[in-house]
């Protein structure tokens, strides 16, 4: 297989979890820069996928990255599951859970309804552990040190909300979904969101990106994959 990196590659990763979007760029950077032996080269992905989140991270590398904007603005799809009964303050795994609801009265059939209220336009409320810029901070840092965060809902787009299946835990429900969305939308708050709108609570507890536009996650490898291909035995770049 043949790469010119330099001139533009779209390399599709499926992002392991716990590894940061910026860990695979740069990661990838390094293994490249070591098989060409290059002092530097292009690299950047077209949408950041949170550590503890999987699947498709789009990167380009050398001219193409001139393409990343318009990657960015296509339409995604992800694949996770919610639990519902509970909050947490980050709307995932990423903080504990802060408190607990009832799920006694939401029935299969409220499970899909509800789902199906949240498709089309709307306006949704950004989690305030998030990289958006509040007076020159990130989000997240604000809210880890305990300041208070306001941010502005944004109009975003769902296309698709399919209701996989749906478990009875101790205490909670476990629904896994999956999602057709514009650019910009926060899964881990239509889980907050579509908790509430079921008289409950919801956090997002797994999620894996499967499409970016008109790119799968089926065609996608793992960084270690790419650096045996680029590198065979050869040691970590």
């Amino acid at each position: 297989m043949n790469f010119n990196f330099p001139e533009g590659e779209i390399l599709l990763f499926d992002k392991d979890y716990g590894l940061s979007s910026f860990s695979v760029v740069n990661r990838a950077r390094g293994i490249i820069k070591k098989s060409l032996k290059l002092k530097k080269i292009k690299v950047g992905h077209a949408g950041t996928l949170d550590p503890l989140a999987t699947g498709l991270l789009v990167v380009c590398t050398g001219k193409l990255t001139k393409t990343i904007v318009n990657i960015q603005d296509a339409e995604k799809e992800y694949t996770g599951t919610f639990t519902i009964g509970a909050t947490t303050p980050s709307y995932d795994l990423e903080s504990d859970v802060n408190e607990t609801f009832p799920v006694e009265h939401i029935t299969e059939e409220l499970v899909h309804s509800t789902a199906q209220t949240f498709v089309g336009e709307h306006d949704q409320m950004p989690p305030i552990f998030s990289a958006k810029q509040v007076d020159g901070k990130r989000a997240y840092e604000l809210a880890r040190a305990g300041e208070e965060v306001k941010l502005k809902p944004k109009r975003i787009t769902i296309k698709e909300f399919e209701i996989q299946s749906v478990t009875q835990a101790e205490g909670v429900m476990e629904i896994d979904f999956r999602v057709a969305c514009s650019k910009g939308t926060y899964i881990r708050s239509l889980a907050y969101d579509y908790g509430k709108a079921l008289n409950s609570g919801g956090y997002l507890s797994a999620l894996r990106r499967t499409k970016i536009g008109k790119y799968s996650v089926n065609d996608a490898i793992t960084i270690d994959q790419f650096q045996f291909l680029i590198m065979g035995s050869e040691n970590e770049a």
